[in-house]
């Protein structure tokens, strides 16, 4: 399909969920709007409130208001008129960032090499994907990191390195876990005429750590952490502790356990209890094998050869080994599918493709089930059921996860 009839189908798509969101909601107790964008929304109008009546008010007065103010400024126009179109204005923003999101895909595929037919078809998992469009019509934010990685994808390949570095301090700034693709990105910024590693052989290590230092890398590194750095002390400025509170330090102690796939879910639900929390130690510990997974050894395995679907690799880590796991953030690692599939595996022996699948989404259900039974029925499934189906799925996506890492191995050495 060509990429004017992909994106039309794809803007056309998000138009028709928009306007049934409004229906449902009209019209349905069970509202289609996220619950996630009531609190965007909320803190606005906190925002505007405070310019208006010189109060106190600050997006953190809206309980579980858990990311960056950028954010609610961005939804200002929400809090303007809280009816029809204006209270529409933030999911219109994201759905668009899933379109430009799309867009990027398609183009980064095609100066890969790729005929731009074939690349549209890829570029259609995300673009003409109902998942997708749901989630950010619903009203998450999801849709702008989506934009925000595949612009990093294409910054990095395009050397355009201070770029790079800008937009992922800015995506680190919105979520913390962009910070994972920083050293992916630092260790394919290979010096041009180096020859790789092949070059750096019979030289010792005090020489390789001088010639790991080049000029990219200098910048990437100088804007990334300087924009990253920067907002946060312009928000800390302005919003003080419950800035760094809200946005970050929450997230190490978080004991979410509702629509979380997360293995940990049954002993994050235990923790959540006042008794268990002050029984259970528990913290910042699944964070340790997560982040030495998707920030360290997948970076330095495979980050020279193949950044893109490196990082696919490395997000897919991330979320399956996150304490936290829920449906939305299945929206970081399918961005990037589309840079993974050509070539992998999975289509080159579709009966895999297929089996991968099956599993993937059956893996799900039956958690889902379980998770039903236990938020609308009002069953204890905690254990076995939840349990048991929370371990299934994340065996099924550390299966998964091994069948892409062989992939990039096997490109690494076709290479």
């Amino acid at each position: 399909m060509s990429l004017r009839t992909l994106l039309g189908a794809s803007i056309l798509l998000r138009i028709t969920l928009l306007l049934y969101g409004l229906y449902q909601d009209y019209t349905s107790p069970l509202k289609y709007t996220d619950i996630d964008y009531y609190v965007f929304t909320d803190a606005s109008r906190y925002l505007l409130t405070n310019s208006n009546n010189a109060s106190t008010l600050t997006p953190y007065s809206r309980e579980t208001y858990r990311y960056t103010p950028l954010l609610a400024w961005l939804l200002l126009p929400t809090a303007l008129n809280p009816q029809f179109l204006f209270f529409s204005f933030g999911k219109i923003i994201f759905a668009a960032a899933d379109v430009l999101a799309g867009w990027l895909i398609y183009v980064v595929l095609t100066n890969r090499g790729m005929d731009s037919q074939r690349a549209g078809w890829f570029a259609g998992i995300w673009l003409v994907n109902p998942m997708v469009a749901t989630i950010s019509t619903r009203g998450s934010s999801e849709g702008l990191l989506g934009v925000l990685v595949v612009g990093i994808v294409w910054a990095v390949l395009r050397r355009r390195v201070l770029l790079a570095g800008v937009l992922v301090g800015l995506a680190t700034h919105f979520k913390i876990y962009p910070v994972i693709y920083a050293p992916t990105v630092v260790w394919w910024l290979e010096s041009e005429g180096s020859g790789g590693s092949e070059g750096e052989s019979g030289k010792g290590w005090f020489e390789k750590a001088i010639g790991f230092v080049n000029r990219e890398r200098v910048i990437f590194g100088t804007w990334a952490l300087g924009t990253f750095v920067g907002l946060n002390v312009w928000m800390y400025k302005l919003y003080a502790s419950p800035f760094l509170q809200h946005t970050y330090l929450h997230h190490l102690s978080r004991v979410d356990h509702r629509h979380n796939f997360s293995p940990y879910n049954t002993l994050l639900h235990l923790t959540s209890s006042p008794m268990g929390h002050s029984s259970t130690p528990f913290g910042s510990i699944p964070f340790l094998p997560q982040l030495l997974l998707s920030g360290l050894v997948i970076p330095l395995a495979f980050a020279k050869h193949d950044l893109p679907v490196t990082m696919f690799a490395q997000t897919f880590a991330f979320v399956s080994f996150n304490k936290v796991c829920t449906s939305q953030y299945f929206m970081w690692y399918i961005v990037l599918l589309p840079f993974y599939l050509p070539g992998s595996v999975l289509l080159r022996r579709p009966w895999l493709g297929g089996v991968a699948l099956v599993l993937w989404a059956v893996s799900q259900a039956v958690w889902l089930e379980q998770g039903y039974e236990l938020e609308f029925l009002g069953k204890a499934t905690f254990v076995p059921g939840l349990w048991v189906a929370s371990l299934l799925f994340f065996a099924v996506n550390v299966w998964l996860l091994g069948i892409i890492v062989g992939d990039i191995r096997r490109r690494g050495d076709l290479a």
